[in-house]
């Protein structure tokens, strides 16, 4: 696996040097014996001037493919570009919950379009599942799926299946249902192909799997195809009445997207944000962030501002203040982090959030004074004052609690008000830390030297 993703950075570093020096007839030869993936990759790699020059050399045939790999952001800069003809022939061939994920970035008069060009049973199979969000089971199913009678025998099977000029990817089960196409259990190859073709498929077939909700998040189904280790897995409704399957592919995808989603958050961005976007499109997408943080900075700043007599009287209070505010930002963001991918992963759950707040607190603690001590003793021999030792010792120790206890429950309240903990958190743990870091610092060094 590895020297294959060695070879295909090989190929795509040459595709470059070729883009690069103008010989495009190498390019397109390059770029179409590439794999759909690589040829997204690198379009997403690619500047904008390039980018359009790489397209009109893509084949026709592959651009369904290719647009299923990309990002949203530059599919939906593609797809701006085509009519609603285009899109329908792009999408043959392609899996329903690809075609899905296209269709969504387009208006809806456009979708209307596309989905009144396509034939009735295309345009059934697509509609349903298109009628879910793409964060549920129901948006992630594929219809593309091999059902099979509990009745039949395995003979009888085999030779169905060999009417069949391929089978869909990702299969390594069939579906048991009854008439009423409810589910009733799997069937796995290895065992269709091993065992006695006389045998019934009631006989062999597995009936303990439990099929996907359709409501289902997406993060709970990766979370059961992680702990299963399945490649596919059925889905059905509230009856229990056979939807779709969702395959490896599809869950690799959202852990990707979930990943991307909290490391983009962190900084305010889109997960599916263009490295190359243009700066019209890129700027004003940060200007809000940068907005929102300016907010916080000026809270932070107006606490500062109470203290001004007593740092205008002891210029060396400037000088220490911002490491108790740098300290606790730190030891907050450390929980904080902690506490998101606890919650990412359903290891945080009710029975073991007081244990996780209470550990953090005492953690925080012992931080607070370890490091309390050190910074007391070198502010102390920095500016020949015990005082200013015992001020910064006691505002370490005040800021690291604080942060600890910040860091642990921030998460836990934004995610019961169904606000994304990584993208909030980071902005609401470091006002937090500022405001008590300065107060406590400030506020302590008024007392004492009042």
């Amino acid at each position: 696996m590895i020297q294959g993703q060695v070879a295909a950075q090989k190929t795509l570093d040459k595709l470059s040097a070729a883009l690069n020096s103008g010989t495009f007839v190498d390019v397109q030869r390059m770029l179409n014996g590439l794999l759909p993936a690589d040829v997204a990759h690198l379009l997403e790699s690619s500047p904008p001037k390039f980018r359009h020059i790489l397209w009109q050399m893509v084949e026709v045939d592959r651009e369904g493919e290719i647009l299923s790999e990309m990002g949203d952001d530059l599919r939906a800069q593609f797809l701006g570009q085509m009519d609603a003809t285009e899109v329908a022939q792009l999408t043959e061939g392609l899996a329903d919950d690809d075609i899905a994920d296209i269709l969504q970035q387009l208006p809806g008069h456009v979708t209307r379009e596309v989905l009144t060009v396509m034939d009735q049973q295309d345009r059934a199979r697509l509609e349903r599942v298109m009628h879910y969000p793409e964060d549920l089971a129901g948006g992630l199913m594929n219809t593309d799926t091999i059902t099979i009678r509990a009745r039949l025998t395995l003979d009888v099977v085999l030779r169905y299946l060999r009417r069949h000029t391929e089978i869909p990817e990702m299969t390594d089960n069939l579906i048991v249902v009854n008439r009423s196409d409810q589910f009733i259990g799997l069937l796995s190859l290895r065992t269709l192909l091993v065992s006695d073709p006389a045998a019934s498929v009631r006989e062999m077939m597995l009936t303990d799997v439990e099929p996907i909700p359709v409501n289902m998040t997406d993060k709970e189904v990766a979370r059961l195809f992680e702990s299963n280790d399945w490649v596919s897995a059925p889905v059905v409704d509230d009856n229990g009445t056979l939807l779709g399957r969702i395959t490896i592919d599809d869950v690799v995808d959202v852990i990707r997207e979930d990943t991307d989603r909290s490391l983009m958050s962190m900084a305010g961005l889109d997960e599916d944000a263009d490295t190359f976007a243009p700066l019209m499109h890129a700027a004003p997408r940060r200007a809000i962030w940068l907005g929102i943080n300016l907010v916080t900075a000026f809270i932070a700043a107006s606490v500062i501002n109470l203290f001004q007599g007593t740092i205008k009287e002891f210029v060396f209070l400037a000088v220490l203040m911002p490491i108790v505010a740098s300290m606790g930002g730190i030891a907050g963001t450390q929980t904080l982090t902690l506490m998101v991918r606890g919650i990412a992963l359903g290891q945080v759950v009710k029975n073991n959030q007081a244990w996780l707040i209470n550990r953090e607190l005492v953690i925080g603690l012992m931080n607070g004074i370890l490091w309390a001590v050190v910074v007391a003793i070198a502010a102390s021999i920095w500016f020949q004052q015990w005082k200013i030792g015992l001020i910064i010792a006691a505002a370490m120790v005040i800021n690291l609690v604080t942060a600890a206890l910040a860091g642990a429950v921030l998460p836990l309240l934004m995610a019961r008000a169904k606000i994304d903990p990584a993208l909030a958190g980071g902005v609401v743990l470091t006002t937090i830390t500022d405001v008590v870091g300065f107060v406590s610092f400030l506020g302590l060094a008024t007392l004492l030297y009042a």
